[in-house]
């Protein structure tokens, strides 16, 4: 099992303690919020992980080296700068992904999500599914939602109840296939996952659980205080 963690964005809203140091090195309950993401998914037993570079990346691999005193084998996707965005990053590293299901989680989330059940369920994710996501109920800065949940799989139709809707965690598993016919170079992810949701091969689960998007000073602020 591999998990990818999203790290090379800019962090342009939380500048400027992100001129400096690159997003994932923030640090959130006096660690970075990469150091345990490596921490918990090697606790979860997922030891093989890729981390893609892109805005300050030498700083993130200077600071993490090769995973080893975290328990886990990182491998490095350099981007350069301009990075790929979500889903160009991932479809320039897959390569270091292997054919299997593979995990991934944004570098600029902190979350208690149990890792070890995602890993299971990728284990067991059917054939036809080429993607899971994990949502959360609407934070107060997005109230709109991504996506509904409807029997387990993911719903996204064009005008979805306001109640039905949730917000993608930014923790995901992936089949490499879900990337068959995706552009060459810098695109987001959520247009595949958007497309192979219409096609009913997308499931999902909601996770009440702790979780935090740090996307701004204050809300990274607010964890340090909890």
């Amino acid at each position: 099992m591999r998990a990818m963690i999203l790290a090379a964005g800019r962090g342009q809203r939380l500048r400027p303690l992100t001129d400096h140091t690159p997003k994932p090195l923030l640090r959130a309950g006096g660690e970075a919020l990469i150091e345990r993401h490596l921490r918990r998914l090697a606790a979860a037993g997922v030891h093989d992980i890729v981390v893609n570079l892109g805005w300050l990346g030498e700083r993130i691999e200077a600071a993490l080296g090769d995973g080893g005193r975290y328990g886990v084998a990182i491998a490095y996707s350099p981007e350069g700068w301009p990075a790929l965005e979500t889903g160009g990053g991932i479809a320039h590293a897959l390569p270091l992904l292997g054919p299997e299901p593979f995990l991934v989680v944004n570098g600029d989330v902190w979350t208690g999500y149990p890792f070890a059940a995602l890993a299971t369920r990728a284990a067991g994710l059917p054939a036809n599914v080429l993607a899971h996501m994990v949502l959360v109920p609407n934070p107060p800065h997005h109230p709109q939602g991504d996506c509904g949940l409807e029997g387990g799989r993911i719903a996204v139709a064009e005008q979805p109840s306001a109640q039905t809707r949730c917000t993608f965690s930014g923790i995901s598993i992936l089949r490499p296939e879900l990337f068959a016919a995706a552009p060459a170079g810098a695109f987001p992810l959520w247009p595949l996952l958007r497309r192979a949701a219409q096609q009913g091969r997308v499931g999902g689960e909601l996770y009440h659980g702790g979780w935090s998007d740090v996307g701004t000073p204050e809300r990274l602020q607010a964890l340090e205080e909890t």
